[in-house]
């Protein structure tokens, strides 16, 4: 387990915080659909359900990683998200999340909780760039990205093979200037 202590980060709605023993329970519960596979870049013709193991193993993930959250609202695990790799030379990361509770998803939780992480990252951590790769077809994630700042600035042609396609990721940034802060 990690031993360096991550802070709690607060919003409106959500709380980002360390991951917990009863979030295996709740990871467990969550499994795996089809839609939320497919939007990780996963093979949805190919969902298993998830095993305790890797529900403990995906807790722990999130445990052992410094920059790693769990994204809770209203007492209820909704997913997670992170910084990595970090560049503290060039004062830059990739911020990742996964809403994992379907019925989270369109209520703008995950919107909400890049921002507070967002606002960490420029304003405690000191860094001024944030950059991440969405897959084109994930419309609502890339909504989401353009609500906290994130601008489009390139795109990879053909990056991902899913379903027996081949699929394009965005590539989006967000500089410290452009965050759409929380009020």
């Amino acid at each position: 387990m990690n031993t360096m202590s991550k802070p709690v980060l607060h919003g409106p709605r959500v709380t980002l915080r360390d991951a917990v023993p009863s979030d295996v329970d709740a990871r467990f519960a969550l499994g795996n659909t089809p839609d939320i596979v497919k939007m990780f870049g996963g093979d949805p013709g190919q969902v298993r359900d998830i095993t305790r193991d890797a529900a403990e193993a995906w807790v722990k993930t999130v445990a052992d990683d410094s920059h790693a959250w769990i994204i809770e609202a209203g007492g209820v695990m909704l997913g997670s998200l992170r910084l990595h790799p970090i560049n503290f030379a060039d004062k830059r990361a990739l911020i990742g999340i996964g809403i994992l509770d379907q019925n989270a998803l369109g209520h703008g939780y995950g919107t909400e909780a890049m921002q507070v992480l967002a606002a960490h990252a420029f304003d405690t951590m000191g860094l001024h760039r944030l950059g991440c790769r969405v897959l084109t077809f994930n419309e609502r994630a890339i909504a989401a990205y353009k609500k906290v700042g994130f601008v489009v600035e390139g795109q990879e042609r053909e990056s991902a093979f899913i379903d027996a396609e081949w699929h394009d990721d965005l590539i989006m940034g967000l500089l410290d200037r452009d965050l759409a802060r929380l009020t």
